[in-house]
């Protein structure tokens, strides 16, 4: 999910990410069915209970489904981080020919689309299969993409059998999980061993967020309200839950059970166009780097 704070969109199925695709929600006021006599219809329930007559049912608050099916909300990634992604896969694949199928690569929280379009043109030949839960994002993400999947990481899984995929492309959906640890286990029950994750997310670590936090000023990607941001510079919320500096990522991958074959960095179309050049020179630190992307491999 692309915005002022972030580099991409997607979900768990607790907190409705969009890779991640929960089941449906439950229903928010009792059926007749529910009422413990069953002869009895809903007006004459509610005649009998004061508190109905009382007072009227509080409204749904919006919650982060609600939040991700909100076609407002941005979804797309950085061009700039979707091609180094797509690159450093495109090296770990090699290109398609004799004696080299083409690979099979999820696209997991796909959002509208256009990341893994970018993707699937540097693929050359390689089969981009985009997934998530919101079939907002998914409508969107049709016109762009050979194929797409709703699709959970957790609950009933990704629609896929295991060891099936050569590759997983998760980009800018972990920091909007409430259980990333299940999500990586998901990933991996789908690749085959020795396939490829290529993982992307905003750094806490960022060059700017340090001179922030020095400053007592919330960093960049960190969000405290889905109503609003609080603190910081930007004014779009995306739903970030978590953020990872490049250390603190390199061992959730690995304790995942990956290997981590590379670490690079990004940077953030969202930087001010002053500070660009800046802010690709500190790609050459990803520690520093606005976007962490980390190329592992199943073991």
């Amino acid at each position: 999910m692309t915005t002022s704070a972030t580099g991409s969109t997607a979900t768990d199925s607790e907190v409705a990410d969009r890779a991640a695709a929960g089941s449906e929600v439950a229903d928010r006021a009792a059926t007749c069915s529910e009422v413990a006599d069953p002869a009895a219809t809903c007006s004459e329930v509610a005649d009998k209970s004061p508190a109905t007559e009382a007072t009227s049912p509080a409204p749904h608050a919006p919650g982060l489904r609600d939040f991700y099916e909100n076609p407002t909300v941005p979804v797309a990634s950085g061009e700039a981080r979707t091609l180094r992604q797509a690159r450093m896969l495109a090296d770990a694949l090699g290109p398609v020919g004799p004696g080299r199928p083409a690979a099979t690569v999820l696209d997991v929280g796909c959002g509208d689309g256009s990341a893994g379009a970018i993707a699937a043109r540097v693929l050359g030949g390689h089969r981009v299969v985009g997934i998530d839960w919101s079939q907002d994002a998914l409508r969107r993400a049709a016109p762009r993409l050979s194929q797409v999947v709703r699709g959970e990481l957790t609950g009933s899984g990704l629609p896929f059998a295991s060891d099936s995929a050569d590759a997983v492309l998760f980009s800018e959906v972990v920091e909007h999980l409430v259980d990333p640890d299940s999500a990586l286990d998901e990933l991996r029950r789908v690749l085959r061993p020795g396939g490829h994750l290529m993982l992307s997310t905003p750094n806490l670590g960022a060059w700017y967020n340090r001179a922030l936090l020095l400053a007592g000023v919330q960093p960049v990607f960190s969000e405290v309200s889905l109503r609003r941001i609080h603190g910081r510079p930007g004014s779009e919320v995306v739903g970030h839950l978590r953020l990872y500096t490049a250390r603190a990522l390199r061992e959730f991958v690995a304790a995942s059970g990956f290997e981590v074959v590379k670490l690079a960095g990004a940077p953030f179309h969202g930087v001010p166009r002053p500070l660009r050049p800046l802010d690709r020179l500190a790609c050459g630190a990803p520690s520093l780097a606005s976007i962490l992307l980390v190329h592992a491999r199943k073991v």
